[in-house]
């Protein structure tokens, strides 16, 4: 459901309630409660700049970015000023990893730009850059994708679980339909998650945002494949070193794949020049694939339950308790 701004913000009362204190702070459990919210920015005009910082080659403008990430919390929030929304939802107290999604290359990774605009954001709410740690799986993946790797604990990280005095949890967890090795980044470095994935349609799943970034999470995701990933996805995050870290999802909708993704397919691919932003980690992946299935249909591509790659691990997400995935329950804003 589309909503405009004024109704939007009317609804987010119950959101702003705990600014000024780390124990009440908005977590996806506020979207939970009752209708999810979900705030999409897009500027057309994002590209084709003469920006030498975009390691894309796209001309993306990265001052644009980092003002369509401030843009998108402050809407999700509904507070006057960034400086606020992002204080409403982290503190000082707070140790954030911002858990990127490089697998696709450089050409389809979280971009480095969306980063910096999330750091940014951090430091307005009194995150220090030594408690900011930028990660994935791999330190080379990582690189691909543009991103300088540093790893000493002074200054914010970029770095992979692989990177020297990290790596996963000695002992595996097993939980539900999951028994794998954790990333320590997650089980030990970081209080907090700010989900960064990459708007993506999937060969077995369907689509892979913020859910499916967490196989970037555990050591063997290979294994969690079958039946389109379905219920593992859901069952990965429902555990609580997942569920009750996740604090935001700001999702890199400036290329999107719409066919033949995870990887970068150019002839599946399109500027949909957009970032989205929701504290629902379901309700993000819901409106992710109803906009992935809108390009499918205008680019002629059937839908993708007709070509067996419904993403029903959505559906299973939202009956585990992690988030909305009723569309009538879930309020879009254009900001």
């Amino acid at each position: 459901m589309k909503v405009n701004r004024r109704t939007f913000l009317a609804g987010l009362g119950s959101i702003g309630a705990g600014a000024g204190l780390a124990s009440s702070r908005t977590t996806a459990a506020a979207s939970r409660a009752g209708r999810a919210h979900v705030v999409s920015v897009r500027r057309p005009d994002v590209f084709g700049k003469d920006d030498k910082s975009d390691v894309r080659g796209l001309g993306i403008d990265s001052k644009l970015v980092y003002q369509m990430v401030h843009e998108s919390v402050t809407a999700l929030v509904g507070t006057k000023t960034s400086d606020d929304a992002w204080k409403n939802l982290f503190g000082p107290d707070d140790v954030v990893g911002i858990k990127i999604n490089c697998l696709g290359g450089r050409m389809i990774s979280s971009h480095p730009a969306i980063v910096e605009g999330i750091v940014q954001g951090l430091r307005k709410a009194g995150v220090s850059d030594n408690n900011i740690i930028v990660w994935d799986r791999f330190s080379r993946e990582l690189k691909t994708a543009g991103f300088s790797i540093y790893a000493a604990r002074r200054g914010v990280r970029y770095l992979g679980t692989d990177a020297r005095g990290y790596g996963y949890h000695l002992e595996p967890i097993q939980y539900r339909s999951i028994g794998s090795l954790f990333s320590r980044i997650l089980t030990s470095e970081c209080s907090a998650i700010v989900s960064v994935p990459v708007l993506k349609d999937h060969d077995l799943a369907g689509i892979t945002l913020n859910l499916k970034n967490f196989y970037g999470a555990i050591q063997k995701p290979s294994l969690y494949h079958d039946n389109g990933c379905d219920p593992y996805i859901a069952d990965l995050n429902a555990h609580p070193l997942i569920k009750d870290k996740m604090r935001l999802v700001v999702a890199d909708a400036l290329v999107g794949v719409y066919d033949g993704g995870p990887s970068y397919k150019p002839d599946g691919a399109w500027r949909h020049a957009g970032v989205l932003a929701s504290t629902d980690p379901v309700a993000i992946d819901r409106v992710g694939a109803d906009i992935i299935e809108a390009k499918r249909a205008e680019e002629g591509k059937k839908p993708l339950k007709d070509v067996g790659r419904e993403p029903t691990h959505i559906h299973t997400a939202a009956r585990l308790g992690l988030g909305q995935d009723d569309p009538d329950k879930i309020d879009v804003a254009e900001v």
